[in-house]
């Protein structure tokens, strides 16, 4: 099936991803709104847990599609994974896009990429299991799922696709401009609330990518870059009390 179907392998786990990422509350609004369903934020433990674990689902069934990748990634992978964190964090606490976005009366746009913000040190309280359980798979998600799912999407299909009708026959790490532009602009219409961090970090990917010509390097160091993203914001609260979890 995955040959006679290419883009099962880089569009199903991702879609799957999304389709049950549409039912998460946020704390601004219910979940599942455009279904017309109203599911309170205090479910969203439950609803991230479903989507993780069908999104494994997906991975697993076109894991043949993975493997037909040479598993190889170099250290320079997790440089850019750690400088990458740091360029994230930074721009995000500029909050230029709120400044910009809003003076020109696009607020709504950065509306749209809201976060959840789930603190489970808040809302389960007094369940300490709960909340360690809780950040085992938040962290499961956002450092095994995501770097695979969006790097398969955007490098592996995306970016090959704008070089080529034929996509599949196009190398991996071979790019155009229209396959750089697709490279910055599809991230950031996938993080609307990060617009500047998501085409600074996802440029500096693609300059990975084209340098060593290895998706799992590429993987490697996004998954480097959410693993310390999330260690900074647990981090910071148990630590200092910090307030950072808009950026989970």
């Amino acid at each position: 099936m995955l040959e006679r179907h290419r883009w099962l392998t880089y569009l199903l786990p991702l879609g799957v991803f999304l389709l049950v990422g549409s039912l998460e509350p946020t704390p601004e609004r219910p979940g599942g709104a455009a279904l017309g369903l109203t599911i309170p934020y205090d479910v969203y433990p439950w609803i991230y847990t479903l989507k993780i674990s069908l999104t494994l689902a997906a991975m697993w069934f076109v894991s043949a599609g993975y493997r037909a990748f040479p598993l190889k990634a170099t250290p320079l992978a997790v440089v850019i994974g750690a400088v990458g964190v740091v360029i994230w964090v930074g721009l995000c606490r500029l909050q230029l896009e709120q400044r910009l976005l809003g003076s020109i009366g696009l607020a709504g746009f950065l509306e749209a990429g809201a976060r959840s913000a789930y603190n489970p040190f808040e809302h389960l309280a007094g369940h300490s299991v709960g909340s360690w359980g809780f950040l085992v798979v938040r962290l499961a998600g956002l450092v095994v799922v995501v770097p695979v799912i969006e790097e398969f999407f955007l490098r592996g299909f995306a970016m090959r696709f704008a070089v080529a009708a034929e996509w599949w026959e196009v190398p991996f790490g071979k790019v155009n401009k229209a396959a750089v532009l697709v490279g910055v602009a599809v991230p950031m219409l996938m993080h609307p609330a990060e617009l500047l961090a998501a085409a600074a970090w996802f440029s500096l990917v693609t300059w990975l990518m084209v340098k060593t010509r290895s998706i799992w390097d590429c993987v490697v160091a996004h998954a480097v870059t959410n693993l310390l993203l999330g260690l900074y914001v647990i981090g910071g609260h148990l630590l200092f009390g910090q307030d950072h979890w808009h950026l989970l």
